[in-house]
């Protein structure tokens, strides 16, 4: 695999996007053909040559499809098909960031979904310039070099800042995703200088989640980059369950098992299985801000 992550150059661009990614099987490369896709509350944009398939497993079945395509936040955990060469190229938003750009087929009630989407289309409705936009172009120019790859994906969305929407759902939630993973949920209102209905209707409306939802898989991503920091030997259950709030061991044992699962036992011995959301790769894709490194 070779894989990079960049932020972006402009700090208009960095307020929507988080970070654009690439990762990359080579036909020579042997990996994990079946990695699991943890929950995630952002929405990525993923840019893949026209021809190639993708494969989403989820619980009622399977999505598939070919190209290039819009992952929205997910509750599940997917699993995905990486059995044969494959390269994609993706965006990952802030949460949040679709309903403030006004993004084509967003609403805030499409979640789990994974929607095929036409690139000159997208830009195209955006009023970009799409006779530059060639997709198999940009993967190669990402192959080659991610700061020039990071510089035409800039130049690609500054022109979707001009319309968007800020209003007072949005500026809320993004306070409350500022305080969201260090404060009681109980206490956001109050902090925010307002009801509690009102800022879950907000943060409901603009994210598609509950707050709970929300910091449940923050939290998730945090307790699994704990863990995968430390051997199956090292890890004592009893103190992850009381590092990450779980007010026992069974009760964590039962939040895996419903997130990913997977035991803490199955997952301590199968790790490797699991990756984080794309544009933040653990395991399999070891995790870089700049360059490409390759992985066996």
């Amino acid at each position: 695999m070779i894989n990079w992550l960049q932020a972006p150059k402009s700090q208009d661009v960095a307020k929507y996007i988080e970070c654009y990614w690439l990762i990359e099987k080579c036909p020579s490369v042997e990996s994990y053909q079946y990695p699991k896709l943890n929950p995630d509350p952002s929405a990525h944009l993923i840019i893949s040559p026209s021809n190639q398939a993708y494969d989403y497993g989820m619980d009622l079945g399977t999505v598939d499809g070919h190209g290039s395509h819009l992952l929205f936040p997910h509750l599940q955990t997917f699993q995905l098909d990486h059995s044969k060469p494959f390269i994609h190229l993706g965006v990952k938003f802030r949460v949040g960031a679709l309903y403030s750009l006004g993004f084509p087929l967003y609403s805030h009630s499409m979640l789990d979904v994974i929607e095929e989407i036409n690139l000159a289309n997208l830009f195209y409705s955006n009023e970009s310039n799409v006779n530059e936009l060639d997709e198999n172009k940009l993967i190669e120019v990402a192959r080659s070099d991610s700061e020039l790859c990071r510089n035409q994906l800039d130049a690609l969305f500054l022109p979707w800042l001009g319309n968007c929407k800020e209003d007072q759902h949005s500026r809320l939630t993004r306070k409350v995703l500022q305080l969201l993973d260090a404060s009681p949920i109980s206490k956001l209102g109050n902090m925010l200088f307002c009801s509690q209905r009102t800022l879950e209707r907000s943060f409901s409306r603009v994210t598609g989640l509950t707050l709970k939802q929300c910091q449940t898989m923050n939290k998730l991503e945090e307790m699994l980059e704990y863990l995968y920091q430390r051997s199956a030997n090292e890890i004592d259950w009893v103190e992850v369950a009381f590092e990450f709030g779980f007010s026992d061991q069974p009760h964590l044992i039962r939040h895996l098992k419903k997130q990913i699962g997977l035991t803490p036992k199955s997952y301590a011995n199968e790790r490797g299985l699991t990756i984080d959301v794309y544009g933040g790769v653990r395991s399999s894709l070891a995790k870089t801000s700049t360059i490409a490194i390759p992985t066996n």
